[in-house]
């Protein structure tokens, strides 16, 4: 199975952290699939009041998994990072984002938070979260829920601006 396989099919009967690792590789792979297709230009086309484009939605993605595995499990600052303090901030795009970099900074964070989380259990706390500790399970059916909810507002978006052409 590759790393852009979906795999949430094929743990039916798989072990709960197999199963909500792979619902969180599937919903990563639709935050990456909100770029398809797109040029740059497409990409940061805003159709709504807020921050929010295709690109920004990948940006913002970044910015989460560095906060929750990064931050909250490993330990580390968010200026250490280069993470902006104000979530709201993260939708922010440089000249410097691209499709290109923003897919590849995405899929480093995104196999960053992993090789993170492969040293914990599921009832391990993260010490380093504002909320206080929380498990990794909890982080992990956060981070589905909230890529699956960007992800759906790209694919909306995506389609408004593949429709403008």
């Amino acid at each position: 199975m590759s790393s852009d396989d979906y795999r949430s099919e094929a743990t039916l009967t798989g072990t709960e952290r197999e199963q909500l690792e792979a619902f969180l590789h599937d919903n990563r792979l639709e935050i990456l699939g909100v770029l398809d297709g797109l040029t740059d230009e497409q990409a940061r086309r805003r159709l709504v009041p807020s921050l929010t484009s295709p690109l920004a939605i990948v940006k913002h993605a970044v910015f989460v998994e560095k906060v929750w595995f990064h931050v909250s499990l490993a330990g580390r600052s968010r200026a250490e990072l280069g993470l902006p303090e104000a979530a709201e901030d993260s939708w922010l795009l440089t000249d410097d984002d691209t499709v290109e970099s923003v897919r590849a900074s995405y899929r480093a964070a995104w196999a960053e938070a992993d090789e993170i989380a492969a040293a914990h259990g599921l009832d391990d706390l993260a010490q380093h979260n504002r909320r206080g500790p929380l498990t990794l399970r909890w982080i992990y059916l956060h981070l589905v829920e909230e890529l699956a909810r960007h992800a759906g507002h790209g694919d909306i978006l995506r389609e408004q601006v593949l429709a403008e052409g």
